[in-house]
């Protein structure tokens, strides 16, 4: 049962009222959304030395998520992302989750599949896969040798597809093992997952193409795998209806998300994290529909204000808001919010590789302690 510890009033912020939903107790509303950082080891997947200190800098969100973390060898982004399948990775991981948790905070690991969003570059030589083999012929993509166009990736077979699925159970146990407190799985943004959903981009005239069940089967078959893994109580889902981010076109938005909503709602997942970006109001659709905790992010040219956070919580729109770029240049964003100072601006250079510069460099406020 959702429950609001404290209730939130004209002159108390929203954003700070604790919340507590299944095995979650969140001391606010502010989550950190995930972020790619680009900053793991790109021959091992191991994350950086400096990941346990960026986490713990922002522990002082209700829940961090952590960035994408890759779940299978083909499902890599780009340089520098992180992967949850070896020893050496877990244990790298164990020490984030533990600066967290000294910290007092809650930290779910993003387990992630890029589909058809990556190159050979990267996979050194092997070939993108995706639903169908549907070449994104818009902006390139980054890869370690640069800005290369993109490939025309191969069709999953139905063996590998239950492959991937297994991948991502696996990926769930590591996390677990790892001392995450649970797990996101990213459906949104033109991965894999929506891939999937999308109409021009999953051509499949097998049990995964064609019909809105068919293409919603994917989706299931992964939350049930790594529900059964570790626990839906221990898993969110993080979604982007209507997102023609990276060249996807989903004309039955409404109809193909209000199934997957309805599919899921009796399961008990920790979360449903909906990231609102086109023409299509997920929010205020999918809200009534949806009974369990709802985690609320907009996908724009300017970051999430906290009064636009503020307004989706008093609203009833969201439980929690997730907060992305802020969450860099403001590593205290809480406490900011609490003491009613603007944010400072999000960052315009090193968000992506590197070392220390724009990671863990930015400063926290330096202000008196409260009476």
């Amino acid at each position: 049962m959702d429950t609001a510890l404290t209730s939130p009033t004209r002159t108390a912020n929203p954003l700070l009222a604790p919340y507590r939903h299944g095995r979650l107790d969140l001391p606010n509303r502010i989550a950190m959304a995930p972020m790619t950082r680009g900053r793991a080891d790109d021959a091992t997947g191991v994350p950086s030395d400096f990941a346990a200190t960026y986490y713990r800098q922002r522990a002082g969100a209700g829940l961090l998520i952590t960035e994408g973390i890759s779940v299978h060898p083909l499902g890599k982004a780009g340089p520098g992302i992180p992967a949850l399948r070896t020893d050496e990775q877990v244990a790298r991981w164990r020490e984030v989750t533990a600066a967290v948790h000294e910290a007092g905070g809650r930290i779910f690991a993003q387990l992630w599949h890029v589909g058809r969003m990556t190159h050979p570059v990267t996979l050194d030589g092997e070939t993108p896969t995706a639903p169908s083999a549907v070449r994104i012929t818009e902006a390139p993509i980054y890869t370690r040798e640069g800005l290369l166009p993109h490939v025309v990736p191969r069709a999953l077979t139905i063996a590998e597809i239950a492959e991937v699925v297994a991948a991502f159970a696996h990926a769930a146990r590591r996390a677990i093992e790892a001392g995450f407190d649970g797990v996101e799985i990213h459906g949104a943004n033109g991965y894999l997952f929506q891939q999937f959903l999308a109409e021009n981009s999953n051509l499949r005239t097998d049990r995964y193409g064609g019909s809105r069940e068919n293409r919603l089967r994917f989706v299931f078959e992964v939350v049930e795998a790594v529900a059964a893994e570790i626990g839906a109580d221990r898993v969110g889902l993080r979604i982007s209806p209507d997102n023609p981010e990276n060249q996807l076109v989903e004309p039955d938005a409404r109809g193909t998300y209000r199934a997957l909503v309805d599919t899921l709602d009796p399961i008990g997942l920790a979360y449903l994290h909906i990231l609102e970006r086109g023409a299509y109001a997920a929010l205020a659709d999918l809200r009534p529909r949806w009974s369990g905790m709802l985690i609320a992010n907009h996908n724009g040219p300017t970051p999430v204000d906290p009064a636009i956070g503020e307004r989706l919580i008093a609203d009833g729109l969201a439980d929690v808001v997730a907060f992305g770029r802020l969450f860099i240049t403001n590593p205290d964003l809480p406490e900011r919010i609490a003491r009613g100072l603007a944010p400072a601006p999000p960052p315009v250079a090193d968000v992506y590789g590197g070392g220390a510069r724009g990671y863990v460099d930015y400063p926290a406020i330096t202000l008196p302690e409260r009476a």
